[in-house]
């Protein structure tokens, strides 16, 4: 008879992938990388290139209406463009998970019909991608911040801190549409809307005070406003975190966490079948 797991054995299983299988999760991360770039001229290049041309788009296109809603612009103190990179920094890493990943079982058949293959991992190489092209933008922020206001916020150390809860949020979704997507292909052509909505519809563009009270629960319930507001607190305003509010943030995603590899866990099971 097979012994039970303990406890600790059973919440340690979604962390499983960086210590059983961490080879394989950073080789899985290294080929999506690189595979997203591969036959492009500027190869790598292009993970520095793309934010600083998405940057360029928004700032001409809302510049000049969404940027006189924020006082730090109206006095001088920055510019829109480095307020809406950081918000865009936040996005650009959710957006990447939540498009991707209802197709992270489908793309890859192969996986689930080989019995010894951890498919559970494939939501942590799809996060540590998205790390690295979230890190290479901050890079670019980083330079684009010294050049055009000749300083850098020293609590921009706690920006990793800000960002753990949201990957916490961002494994849950993956799990959670990983198997879903199995079964109801249609996700994939709603993911990319629903990312635009939930950029739209954050304070990415506009603070919440420029929001009319009728509609700020709507911003207010988005995700991605919280860890927005506090990327911006660390990297421009140079505050410290709302440590409670994190706090709750990431109890939170851990909870969904949870519950979204259990659900991963117990669909996968027909995951042969339908493919």
């Amino acid at each position: 008879m097979t012994p039970k797991p303990s406890l600790l054995h059973r919440l340690s299983r979604p962390f499983a992938a960086l210590v059983d299988h961490r080879s394989l999760t950073v080789e899985l991360a290294r080929r999506d990388i690189l595979g997203r770039y591969r036959g492009a001229s500027f190869g790598l290049l292009w993970s520095l290139i793309s934010p600083f041309m998405m940057l360029m788009i928004y700032t001409f296109a809302f510049g000049t209406v969404m940027g006189g809603r924020w006082p730090q612009v109206e006095a001088g103190d920055t510019s829109f463009a480095i307020i809406l990179f950081a918000a865009l920094m936040v996005h650009g890493f959710f957006s990447e998970c939540l498009v991707k990943s209802p197709s992270l079982v489908t793309a890859n058949p192969n996986f689930v019909k080989r019995v010894i293959f951890p498919i559970d991992i494939l939501p942590w190489p799809l996060v540590m991608s998205a790390l690295f092209h979230t890190g290479t933008t901050l890079a670019v922020f980083l330079a684009l911040r010294l050049v055009m206001d000749g300083q850098v916020a020293w609590t921009t150390v706690f920006f990793p801190l800000v960002m753990l809860p949201l990957v916490m949020l961002c494994l849950a979704m993956s799990w959670f549409l990983a198997a879903l997507g199995v079964y109801l292909r249609d996700i994939n052509q709603v993911t990319p809307l629903l990312s635009l909505a939930m950029l739209f519809l954050s304070t990415a563009m506009m603070p919440l005070s420029s929001v009319p009270e009728s509609y700020r629960w709507v911003f207010m319930l988005n995700p991605l406003s919280f860890i927005i507001d506090q990327a911006r607190a660390v990297l421009l305003w140079g505050d410290l975190p709302d440590w409670q509010g994190l706090g709750i943030y990431l109890l939170v995603a851990m909870v969904l966490l949870y519950a979204a590899r259990y659900f991963f866990a117990t669909t996968r099971r027909g995951f042969a079948d339908v493919l």
